[in-house]
């Protein structure tokens, strides 16, 4: 049991399990949608395409999170911007910014060898390193978050299984789409100081695509999701407490790990089922 407790009892135990609660919360809950409308690019292009603003407020001596909120309403800007303008698919757009701006990043920091070896912190975050005000932060975006997906909830939710019907009932499919990708960028801003632009991804997908092989209501994948994510944190914590590991690249792995062992066990409950279903007589 101390095993369990023991690393809790520290300070900064404490703020990092604060802190990847307060991710979770962000993140599995606007993932959801994302999973749901099959769209986890853009979770995974916003959680990359934040790396130069984060680079140029480390540069210019300015809060790093604005600067990353800033490079995701400027990518959130430029895919709308494509996605009208051009005639491509929305996926084009995300495909091209997510390599534009991660190349612009990597640009940035390989110009910059003054803070060059602090790559990886950006990358993978700093749970153990969390202060107050990254916890503040953290809670406001999640009560953002939280808001946004209270009261969009049905135009989100048409439009996630048919858009043409959320046109033609009134609630204007493109306002909802910007609104979810402004939430999408919230949660990752709020988050990457957490667990680093490329784990934000492990939690923003994570959790919700294993609550959605547990339950089908929209609201319920939810509530699934954020506790499946608290499980990631505290097992991916006292992981990386005890072995000495990358707390936010532990506790994203363990988000993954745990789709693939429910996929597992429902595999494995199938094929039981299957062995004992009677075989049907034959004349």
């Amino acid at each position: 049991m101390r095993w369990l407790t023991d690393p809790f009892q520290l300070e900064f135990m404490q703020r990092a399990l604060l802190a990847g609660v307060l991710a979770v919360l962000a993140t599995a809950t606007v993932g959801t949608w994302i999973v749901i409308r099959g769209m986890s690019f853009i979770g995974d292009a916003l959680a990359h395409g934040v790396l130069p603003g984060i680079a140029l407020a480390f540069l210019w001596d300015v809060n790093l999170s604005v600067g990353a909120l800033v490079s995701a309403i400027v990518m959130v800007g430029l895919i709308s911007l494509i996605t009208r303008r051009s005639g491509l698919t929305e996926d084009t757009g995300i495909g091209l910014l997510f390599v534009g701006m991660l190349a612009l990043g990597v640009v940035i920091i390989s110009s910059a060898g003054s803070f060059a070896g602090d790559l990886s912190s950006f990358l993978f975050g700093n749970v153990l390193g969390v202060g107050t005000g990254d916890l503040w932060l953290q809670a406001a975006a999640v009560v953002l978050v939280l808001l946004a997906s209270v009261l969009l909830y049905r135009p989100l939710m048409v439009l996630s299984f048919n858009e043409d019907k959320a046109a033609l009932l009134g609630l204007r499919p493109g306002p909802t789409h910007l609104a979810m990708l402004a939430m999408v960028a919230v949660a990752v801003v709020a988050s990457f100081q957490t667990v680093g632009t490329l784990m934000t991804f492990g939690l923003l997908v994570g959790p919700p695509a294993t609550a959605v092989l547990l339950v089908r209501r929209v609201w319920l994948t939810m509530v699934v999701a954020v506790l499946l994510g608290w499980l990631a944190v505290v097992v991916g914590l006292l992981i990386s407490y005890h072995q000495d590991t990358a707390a936010g690249a532990t506790m994203a792995g363990v988000s993954v790990l745990i789709f693939f062992l429910v996929l597992s066990v429902q595999e494995l409950l199938s094929a039981a089922r299957s062995r004992r279903a009677p075989i049907p007589a034959t004349s």
